[in-house]
């Protein structure tokens, strides 16, 4: 018999076939002996492209470690969920995951287990994102992963500790937040977290489409959750209040349209202006260090002037949804 290995790596993915095959073959390629661990990968696309891509790589490393194919419950139900179906296939005592846009180190897997001693529950890794010299908002809001205290891109958590906290919420439906509602769980729990600096994974920046930082403020949905379940953590580790300066914007936005509305020129222009100048200044704020290509400064135009609004919208949304002063 196949004896059981020590670690499984979890990897989660949804239509990203050239990423998934960067990353596992980064996986495949451990200083870790390969009878010692075994990667699962999780399809939330339910792809026949994803499932013979995993079916090639197993093949094609005889003597390496296992790559396993399994799907979620429903197709794009989300990365919690995708999670959770890899870490229940999984034979291993110490979960490892990562994500598949990453390029995990070599001695990733050796130096995590490393940190795994007796009375560890979890353990972080370190996480770098490599950026340009003039970045654009978009990579530096990627490098952020980087400050990250426990990010699932990175981390090794005991079996035991996942089926003891019923695994990832599986109300987060993006990929955003339930990393830190299994942090929080563990720590509320008293549980021990151990920091392994290297066990490195390289997470470069993927391709996103113009005005991405707009779409993303739907993000926020999944704060209002979690503030909900970790009130306290949340308030001492992420934020202690709603963004005041977004009310302003949309405040004096508002004034604007209800002056000019109104046949009230001089408040319909107090209102106007007050916002255009807080969008300008906002616009400049990001772009402090940043690229400054034509393209990414009319990007930063945008998507400063509609920020403010869909960020409160969904905050609101939110707070109405989980019934939860959030807003």
């Amino acid at each position: 018999m196949t004896p059981a290995p020590l670690v499984s790596v979890v990897v989660p993915t949804c239509g990203r076939p050239t990423l998934l095959q960067r990353c596992l073959q980064a996986l495949v390629r451990q200083t870790l002996s390969g009878d010692a661990y075994e990667i699962v990968v999780t399809d939330d696309g339910h792809s026949d492209e994803t499932r013979a891509l995993v079916a090639r790589i197993d093949a094609a490393n005889p003597g390496g470690p296992r790559v396993r194919y399994v799907r979620s419950q429903a197709p794009r139900s989300g990365p919690a969920t995708a999670r959770n179906a890899g870490w229940h296939a999984a034979h291993a005592p110490v979960i490892a995951f990562t994500d598949d846009d990453t390029i995990p180190s070599r001695e990733w897997l050796r130096e995590g287990l490393r940190a795994v001693q007796p009375g560890v529950a979890a353990v972080t890794g370190r996480t770098h994102v490599p950026l340009p010299p003039a970045p654009t908002d978009w990579e530096r809001n990627t490098a952020g992963l980087e400050r990250g205290e426990f990010i699932t891109a990175n981390c090794f958590v005991r079996r035991e500790v996942l089926e003891d906290a019923g695994g990832f919420d599986e109300r987060y439906r993006r990929p955003w937040r339930e990393d830190s509602d299994l942090h929080f769980t563990i720590l509320e729990r008293g549980l021990r977290i151990e920091q392994a600096p290297l066990a490195l994974v390289i997470h470069p920046v993927r391709e996103a489409p113009w005005g991405v930082s707009a779409r993303i403020q739907q993000n926020v949905y999944f704060d209002a959750l979690l503030f909900k379940k970790h009130p306290q953590l949340y308030r001492t580790r992420i934020s202690s209040g709603p963004p005041l300066r977004y009310y302003f914007a949309v405040g004096a936005l508002a004034v604007g349209i209800i002056g000019a509305i109104g046949g009230m020129p001089f408040v319909a222009a107090g209102g106007l202006g007050a916002w255009l100048l807080w969008t300008l200044g906002f616009t400049a704020y990001r772009l402090r260090g940043a690229s400054l290509s034509p393209r990414h400064i009319a990007e930063m135009l945008y998507t400063s002037a509609v920020i403010p609004p869909l960020a409160l919208y969904w905050r609101i949304a939110a707070a109405l949804r989980f019934k939860v002063a959030f807003a």
